[in-house]
């Protein structure tokens, strides 16, 4: 095998593993956000009558979870309550927008 057929391997190993440690800082830098989905929006099981991604019956529904940006769950805007109460994201799950 020739220097420059050496090189080049070395050099894709290094590319790949780059790769590689990236994707799993991406998949790092999620973290479950309550209450934020749109109905049949959600990622997951969204509590009671709900089965996985895409079953949540209600925009913001409490229960219901979407993978979002570390750090940012609780900072997002969202439109307030009927009520005129603020709403907001959640690492836990929440007790409002539940379907009926």
């Amino acid at each position: 095998m020739s220097n420059t057929a050496k090189t080049l391997a070395v050099a894709g190993a290094v590319a790949a593993a780059l790769a590689a440690t990236a994707n799993t800082a991406n998949a790092q830098a999620k973290e479950k956000c309550y209450g934020v989905a749109l109905a049949g929006q959600n990622d997951c099981a969204a509590g009671p009558g709900t089965t996985c991604a895409g079953t949540s019956t209600v925009n913001y529904q409490g229960n219901a979870w979407t993978l979002v940006d570390s750090g940012s769950c609780e900072k997002m805007e969202l439109p307030a309550m009927a009520d005129g109460t603020e709403r907001h994201g959640s690492l836990e799950a929440l007790k409002r927008d539940l379907p009926a």
